[in-house]
């Protein structure tokens, strides 16, 4: 009993080594081509090579949250092939290590790493998104900036200041009011608007609109239902200040759903990013159970070359898959817990089939 805890300590102990020497490798990797992508921006505005930095560097936790699962696959598979190079394996198998307690012993090293991705999708990832976000978009255009969170956004048009208490995904802001300031820095009037939706190109359209003018000491109140709004603000600027679905908490998900049903709004994309949220960090006992079974063939010229390179393919459909399941499920209309699960249970039948295949022979 001794020695077997002794194994898994050493199996655990190279798995991880293996598995967090892959993932720093993808971010270092990741970061360099993002750095470059944000070259491209610097100069405009006051968008400076330490903005882009910064903007990579608060980038990372999200990239860590999506690489943990593709990095268990190929570090376990990479620590697997080399214990089996070393006929450490075979020798822990004739000692008695059977297929499952091995499997076990990665499905520990395989919930740390859950755990680990759900702290970092949870707590990191929403915050550090936000920051990245506001940074550039400040950055790029002195439009948009934002104070706070519970008196919505604050976004500076010219001599108007606008405060949007609700914008929706779908370019709808609710409960705007409007702050229009004269030349000499005095306020001439403050609009209130139930709702403004976008229509390209160039303007928005005002609905339940209440205007207070001031006019030195006077002042008069004009109510109108709807009018044309002439902005700086678009979308694209109000986009950059809203955080993707796969990147907001599962808090935060939940919230937003039950305000869209609320409303009687489609809500599929999020309720798929509700079930991406919890199913996501067992994607790692997938992945690690998938990889067992390289670590069992046999080792010829060029294996281990082989089975790494399977490895980043497979690493690389799963992330693809991932994707485009939940694209496909917001677009058809596909049960939301159908198209988060989907590729984590083909992968898992996948490593099932091969165990069994292994076994067999």
């Amino acid at each position: 009993m001794f020695k077997m805890k002794l194994y898994q300590r050493y199996l655990m102990r190279e798995s991880f080594a293996a598995i967090f020497l892959v993932l720093a490798a993808f971010l270092a990797l990741f970061a360099f081509f993002d750095l470059i992508d944000e070259l491209r921006a610097v100069g405009k505005a006051g968008y400076q090579f330490g903005h882009a930095l910064l903007f990579v560097t608060l980038s990372i936790p999200g990239t860590v949250y999506e690489l943990i699962p593709i990095a268990a696959l190929i570090g376990t598979l990479y620590a697997l092939t080399t214990l089996a190079r070393h006929s450490e394996l075979t020798v822990l198998r004739a000692s008695g290590l059977s297929t499952r307690e091995l499997l076990m012993t990665l499905f520990r090293v395989a919930g740390l790493l859950a755990l680990l991705t759900l702290l970092v999708g949870e707590v990191l990832v929403p915050i550090s998104e936000r920051m990245a976000q506001e940074l550039r978009a400040k950055a790029l255009s002195k439009v948009i900036s934002q104070s706070g969170f519970q008196s919505g956004l604050w976004i500076k048009d010219g001599h108007s200041f606008i405060n949007i208490r609700t914008a929706t995904p779908d370019f709808r802001l609710k409960g705007v009011r409007i702050y229009k300031f004269s030349a000499a820095n005095a306020l001439e009037s403050v609009t209130d608007v139930g709702e403004a939706e976008y229509q390209p190109p160039e303007h928005w359209r005002l609905t339940g609109v209440v205007r207070t003018i001031l006019d030195g000491d006077t002042s008069r109140v004009e109510r109108v239902d709807s009018e044309e709004w002439r902005s700086a603000i678009n979308p694209d600027l109000l986009s950059v200040l809203m955080v993707a679905p796969e990147r907001m908490s599962l808090l935060g998900l939940l919230s937003y759903t039950e305000h869209l049903n609320d409303n009687h709004q489609k809500s599929e994309r999020y309720e798929v990013a509700v079930w991406k949220k919890l199913i996501y960090p067992l994607a790692t006992l997938v992945m690690v159970a998938l990889a067992l079974p390289f670590g069992y063939s046999h080792n010829r010229m060029g294996g281990a070359s082989l089975k790494l390179f399977a490895g980043v393919m497979l690493g690389i459909l799963f992330y693809m898959l991932n994707g485009l399941f939940s694209n496909l499920g917001a677009i058809n209309s596909w049960p939301p817990f159908a198209s988060a699960a989907a590729p984590s249970a083909m992968f898992l039948l996948v490593a099932m089939g091969m165990l069994w295949w292994v076994e067999r022979r």
